[in-house]
């Protein structure tokens, strides 16, 4: 059995009693820098370039700063992450402070970052600068896309602090101009998550549809008050313009004091200098909408008062012109007048006129013309039958010269001539017969019967066989009360005779005297003979 040596106590198996750098182990030596650059880097700024952005799940940062000449790595717990102003990216300069300490599982050291902030203004302009150019490089700065604003909003919708005096503000001054309804999205206006809320509030008022128990709002107001650059920072952010730039709503900016000017003022639709600058663009005052009423109720009212009078001046300008209802009918009554007497004495002359040719006609149809008529029809008949016979015997004759000098042979072509010719000859004189001739004039002697009776039809003293009268002031026909009171004897004409009567007033009797009874006798016009007088057929 071999027995083993004690170790030496802080010396390595291998070292031997007396040496003056006792060997350290690796964690050992590991452990005492982490210590050493600890405690004398407990507390440091470092300024520096952010490279290698990356967000883990766990909400932890993990990043690289680096200047031209060297780098470190950096860790930004979830905690300190959150109180950020702004939102890290590659390229930011910043200045990060914390304290350096080691891994010893990876002999790296680095910084743990405690609070960053970009690295002075100039830094943050530039970046501001940076992305305003990439942003209107796409178009959501372009004019053609700002809507115009409502003139009277029903309801506002406001994105901004809850407990901040900006929403005291905005309320404020709505009250005195133009109470509305107005609805608060509350959210964080300053803090790394500021931005990713304040564009989720801008497009939830965008989704709403008015459908729900929130109306839909007319107008959006996006606020806040003024601070530093860094302060203001989240309306900077890419996800707040592009919110703003999409939203369908009319959208004020109203974000910081009239010299601040950040990335959201740009894609709004109007910027204003301050957020009571933005209450007053969203509503008129009351005061002055009811009074620009009034005066155009005013300015309404006398010009159609004017309207009205210069109408009816107009009006009374033509009627007077007008002409009166007595001089419209004097004309047509005249005319009337003019007609009416035209009219008697054309019908008059209408009678006569066809009593005149009714005459003519009768005249001409008399029964001694048609039998002188029939007479020489029937003697041309007979002369013209004879000629015929004459011109076939003639003939006859020759036919019979032609016969004997031709012989036997032509006799029997000769006779079925002649045979034809007489049937011929007979068929011609048949048609020559009266009978057509008297069934000709029986047709003309009705019509003549006919014709005659429409003429005593038409007679005037026609209708006096059926018990009429009539009345008659010399020469004319009375038609009227008035004219038989002016008369002053009136004749009554009777199918048998006249009755002469004076008319008297109204309730005397009438007076009579007696006419003598004349005999009725036909009607004929002047000049016109007795329908059976014997004319010749010129009328002589």
């Amino acid at each position: 059995m071999i027995a083993s040596k004690p170790p030496v106590s802080g010396l390595l198996a291998s070292e031997s009693p007396g040496d003056n750098s006792p060997a350290q182990g690796v964690g050992e030596l590991s452990r005492a820098l982490k210590r050493t650059v600890e405690d004398r880097f407990g507390h440091v700024r470092v300024r520096g370039e952010i490279s290698g952005w990356k967000r883990a799940a766990s909400g932890h940062c993990y990043f690289t700063l680096k200047d031209e000449d060297a780098c470190i790595d950096a860790v930004l717990w979830k905690g300190q992450a959150g109180r950020l102003a702004f939102a890290p990216e590659d390229g930011a300069e910043v200045i990060a402070s914390g304290k350096v300490t080691t891994y010893p599982g990876r002999s790296k050291y680095q910084i743990v970052v405690n609070s960053m902030e970009l690295a002075g203004e100039g830094a943050l302009m530039a970046l501001l600068e940076k992305r305003k150019a990439a942003l209107k490089g796409e178009g959501l700065f372009d004019k053609a896309r700002k809507k115009p604003l409502p003139y009277l909003p029903r309801v506002i919708g406001v994105v901004t602090s809850p407990t901040g005096a900006v929403i005291r503000d905005i309320l404020h001054r709505l009250e005195d101009r133009c109470p509305s309804h107005v609805i608060l999205w509350p959210v964080p206006v300053q803090g790394e998550t500021a931005a990713a809320q304040v564009a989720a509030a801008i497009r939830g008022f965008d989704a709403l549809d008015g459908s729900g128990p929130v109306p839909r709002p007319d107008l959006l107001i996006v606020a806040r008050g003024g601070g530093s650059i860094e302060d203001l920072w989240a309306f900077n952010e890419e996800v707040v313009v592009r919110a703003a730039a999409d939203c369908s709503i009319p959208l004020i900016s109203a974000v910081g004091h009239e010299t601040d000017v950040t990335l959201i003022d740009h894609a709004a639709d109007k910027r204003a200098p301050t957020p009571t600058a933005a209450a007053e663009m969203a509503v008129p005052v009351l005061a002055e909408l009811k009074g620009w009423l009034g005066e155009l109720d005013r300015r309404m009212n006398e010009r159609m008062a004017r309207t009205l009078r210069e109408r009816g001046e107009r009006v009374a300008g033509l009627a007077e012109r007008l002409p009166t209802a007595r001089r419209l009918t004097d004309l047509p009554q005249r005319r009337l007048a003019e007609a009416a007497r035209g009219l008697r004495s054309g019908l008059v002359m209408q009678a006569q006129a066809a009593a005149a040719r009714l005459s003519a006609v009768a005249s001409r149809q008399q029964p001694a013309v048609l039998d002188r008529r029939v007479v020489a029809g029937q003697e041309r008949v007979t002369a013209a039958g004879e000629r015929l016979a004459n011109g076939l015997r003639e003939g006859a004759r020759r036919g019979q010269a032609r016969l004997d000098q031709q012989g036997e042979r032509a006799l029997a072509g000769l006779r079925q001539h002649y045979r034809r010719e007489e049937a011929r000859s007979r068929s011609i004189l048949a048609r020559l017969r009266p009978e057509p001739i008297e069934r000709r004039l029986d047709d003309l002697s009705q019509r003549l019967d006919a014709a005659w009776s429409m003429a005593r039809l038409a007679h005037p003293d026609g209708p006096l066989e059926r018990g009429f009268v009539r009345v008659m002031a010399g020469d004319d026909v009375v038609t009227g009360v008035e004219v038989a009171r002016r008369a002053g004897t009136l004749d009554l004409v009777f199918h048998d005779g006249r009755l002469a009567v004076v008319p008297a007033g109204e309730g005397a009797p009438p007076a009579r005297r007696p006419v003598a009874k004349r005999a009725r006798k036909p009607y004929l016009a002047p000049d016109q003979g007795g329908l059976f007088d014997a004319r010749d057929d010129n009328g002589d």
